[in-house]
């Protein structure tokens, strides 16, 4: 499903049920070591479909530890994202000189938990949130709202190493298009001697998800 909204160039491997009989590497169970059940069945999953990823690249199976933000720290070459929420894991990897970042995430397609909108909404996106448009049928846009942000701090962070705040980027959803945009309010990262201003995306919703994803080229962010 991923696989759609995304360039050729970004492999994908997405699976709805746990993979936890497979091994970690030593690097990545010091990391889960003390991790409650729950947690370590999402990371010895995410892990497994990260690796199936880096294999249709042609990049053998290695460590994928976390970062001290929690962040996957890929192989050398290498730009990706991991996302997983209730019955579904998934990961997107792709080379690092054909791709300037990459950004995912999945949600339940479903509203908001009471209050969690308005810590996550500026603004404008309240606005249009009200007058959201009843097509297609199903789409609960405002959990859409927080998966595209999501995806949007998790193709920053790689680029400037810096906390996003859900108030630093107004997020606009083309519903039609199925696209969205992002507008930074803070300094971008300079890529190739430019401060880039913002990312843009495509967005799916389908068997039960939302899920976002930004992967701009090296050509298109002009890294």
């Amino acid at each position: 499903m991923l696989e759609e909204i995304l360039p050729s160039g970004v492999a994908t491997v997405a699976t709805r049920s746990e993979i936890s009989d497979a091994p970690l590497f030593p690097s990545e169970e010091i990391a889960i070591g003390r991790a409650v059940e729950k947690r370590r069945r999402e990371f010895v999953t995410a892990r497994a479909c990260a690796r199936a990823a880096l294999e249709r690249l042609g990049i053998p199976p290695q460590a994928i530890p976390p970062g001290p933000k929690g962040e996957p720290q890929w192989p050398p070459g290498v730009v990706g994202s991991i996302a997983h929420c209730r019955g579904y894991r998934v990961a997107a990897v792709a080379r690092k000189a054909e791709f300037a970042t990459v950004g995912i995430d999945a949600e339940p397609d479903e509203p908001l938990p009471e209050g969690v909108l308005g810590d996550i909404a500026l603004p404008e996106e309240l606005r249009w949130l009200r007058a959201a448009p009843r097509r297609p049928p199903g789409v609960s846009w405002d959990r859409l709202l927080f998966c595209a942000k999501e995806a949007v701090y998790k193709a920053w962070f790689p680029l400037t190493g810096r906390w996003l705040g859900f108030e630093d980027a107004v997020v606009t959803i083309d519903a039609e298009r199925r696209r969205f945009t992002a507008r930074l309010l803070v300094p971008g990262p300079e890529l190739g001697g430019l401060e880039r201003a913002g990312f843009a995306g495509r967005w799916l919703a389908r068997d039960g998800l939302v899920i976002a994803a930004i992967a701009p080229t090296v050509r298109e962010f002009g890294a």
